[in-house]
């Protein structure tokens, strides 16, 4: 403001701004001068560029923080979209008062021959988000038990087909969220909002929720619940059926017993299965064990409770399938725990994604994965954890454009997921369409500056573009986020040294050093990891013995080798051929 108010008396000087909110670290660049680098400066350039002289341009993030401010928000002005550097496409605002900036349109915004427009469809009348529910407990440690009320909920909506229902890691975005309505109901495209709070105390829950058509800002309907706690079941129903009658669904038998279940009668179980369900949020973060303790307390208190079944498979299906437990003696123990939930009560959709997943990864059967998927997609049109898994499946085997069918509907139920969001990059990055791919990882940093891994595969992207400065920095940011400052240091210090190639081969070294480390503590490494570093250091010799390895290895990673990039420096080798023809799959 100081500075655009102090540019109006000096006309001469004819100045642009962009503004964006987003990670910025100090450098030491190769003339050995402090500088500044990150993603938060290069898309504040990027808006800049769309920009003429006098206009102060903020990105869709910044003008969503001003927005919660009566002072900032009369002075933004919503242009759409501008497409810059790398096919990358900008929500932007232009933010100008009677004193400052400039409330001309930019020139980039005047033409119709803008590749991208933003277009918000209206959203179905028969969709609702349930917002996570507020803990009003005296007791705060029972917000396990509000998270497990909102996803009970929601899990009995979604099962309903005349229903678009969003996901819960997409409306967990909007907990505690000081904006209105109406705006969150058009981030998570739908028409209707359910909001609510719970309070527990001993053996008594209240529960109270409304009904709100988030476009005209009505109350549809609203209802408070005092009950025991072994009527929880019977409240979740009620609220799901009023609902149902509220928004006009339809209701086959089969959703109207979906929605009426009680999945177990002892509710010390349930309990510790809500417990485990709320800790699964930080999917193997440290502490995670806790839920595979709570998962088997649960099913040890009741053995027929098939969702908690479902969640103990889950914890080392996932674990097994992404390189994190080790899978020979974790599979086994999965594909029990699903076939067993599947036994109990064949109608849960979950179950059907692990299925999958065990089918796949474990016993190599991809007719069988693909069944489990379709018939657990029939079974909850709303869950998206399986169009989203059924389309990386898609993409490792080289159908492209199903993949991305499947990818677009997992979006449409949870938009706002980091991990959904990080995968359409790298379904992008797997077919060799870096410029998409690079959009999309910019736009999940945009929503989660801090995702690591978001950083880590923008500059795998990058490096396939040629944009070799541009891949160090995002490289450095995952790594200082990750923790591993040193490895950061070794890398920025070598770029600006030695160049791009020496840097990868210094990171790559460190990194494999680490891996043995952890080998020789008794830790499980998967041999996908020691690859990719005899990869980055061009020891093809060594590749190659791991190579082998990996592709015996029960986990996803042995079906990327198809179509990593990061290995297209073995392709040409015959034995590369020779190795991926032994992934052998059941017909």
């Amino acid at each position: 403001m100081e500075i655009a108010r102090e540019l109006k008396k000096h006309p001469e000087l004819r100045v642009r701004m962009g503004i964006h909110s987003g990670p910025v670290k100090e450098v030491t660049d190769l003339s050995e001068q402090g500088n500044i680098a990150g993603a938060g400066i290069n898309i504040a350039q990027r808006v800049m560029d769309c920009g003429d002289a006098g206009h102060i341009l903020v990105s869709k993030r910044v003008a969503d923080d001003l927005e919660n401010y009566a002072q900032w928000r009369p002075l933004l002005h919503d242009l759409g979209t501008c497409e810059v550097k790398h096919g990358i496409s900008l929500a932007l605002s232009n933010l100008y008062s009677d004193e400052i900036g400039n409330p001309e349109q930019p020139k980039k915004f005047r033409t119709d021959e803008r590749k991208v427009d933003i277009v918000t469809p209206t959203a179905p009348p028969k969709s609702i988000a349930v917002l996570p529910f507020e803990n009003l407990s005296d007791d705060k440690a029972n917000v396990y038990f509000a998270d497990g009320i909102q996803e009970e909920i929601l899990t009995r909506l979604s099962r309903i087909r005349d229903l678009k229902v969003i996901s819960r890691t997409s409306t967990q975005r909007f907990k505690n969220s000081p904006e209105d309505i109406s705006h969150i109901a058009k981030q998570l495209g739908v028409a209707n909002i359910l909001e609510g709070g719970v309070r527990k105390a001993g053996d008594q829950v209240r529960v109270h929720v409304q009904l709100i058509d988030a476009e005209n800002d009505v109350h549809v309907w609203a209802e408070r619940y005092d009950r025991h706690l072994v009527d929880i079941f019977a409240v979740e129903s009620d609220i799901a059926e009023n609902i149902v009658n509220a928004l006009k669904a339809k209701l086959t038998r089969a959703e109207r017993r979906a929605i009426t279940s009680r999945p177990t009668r002892n509710l010390e179980a349930h309990q510790l299965y809500l417990k485990g369900r709320h800790q699964w949020k930080n999917f193997f973060a440290p502490g995670y064990e806790k839920v595979r303790e709570y998962y088997e307390q649960a099913v040890a208190l009741d053995p027929s409770y098939a969702p908690a079944q479902t969640g103990l498979s889950g914890y080392y299906a996932f674990g097994a399938a992404n390189g994190i437990l080790p899978p020979d003696e974790s599979w086994p123990r999965a594909e029990e725990g699903v076939r067993r939930s599947l036994a109990l009560d064949d109608t849960l959709a979950e179950s059907y994604n692990l299925l999958a997943g065990v089918e796949l990864y474990y016993n190599r059967n991809w007719p069988a994965a693909e069944q489990a998927f379709r018939y657990g997609m029939e079974l909850d049109p709303n869950l998206a954890d399986i169009p989203h898994h059924y389309a990386l499946c898609l993409a490792l085997f080289g159908r492209n454009d199903e993949a991305l069918v499947q990818m677009d509907r997992a979006s449409l139920l949870d938009p706002f997921f980091p991990g959904l969001n990080l995968h359409r990059g790298r379904v992008s990055f797997f077919l060799r369409d870096y410029a998409r791919a690079i959009k999309q990882f910019t736009e999940t940093l945009e929503m989660y500056p801090d995702y690591a891994a978001a950083h880590e595969y923008l500059g795998d992207a990058y490096e396939k573009k040629g944009l070799t400065s541009e891949a160090v920095t995002q490289w450095t940011a995952a790594l200082n986020l990750s923790g591993e400052a040193q490895q950061a240091k070794i890398l920025e210090q070598t770029f600006a040294a030695a160049g791009f190639g020496a840097a990868v081969r210094a990171l790559a070294q460190k990194q494999l050093e680490r891996l043995q480390e952890k080998t020789a503590r008794g830790d499980y490494v998967p041999a996908w990891h020691y690859l990719m570093g005899y990869v980055r250091l061009g020891e093809n010799e060594q590749a190659f013995v791991w190579l082998a390895k990996a592709t015996e290895e029960r986990n996803w990673f042995a079906f990327q080798i198809k179509v990593n990039p990061i290995l297209d420096p073995l392709r040409s080798d015959p034995r590369f051929g020779e190795i991926l023809d032994t992934v052998t799959l059941k017909n």
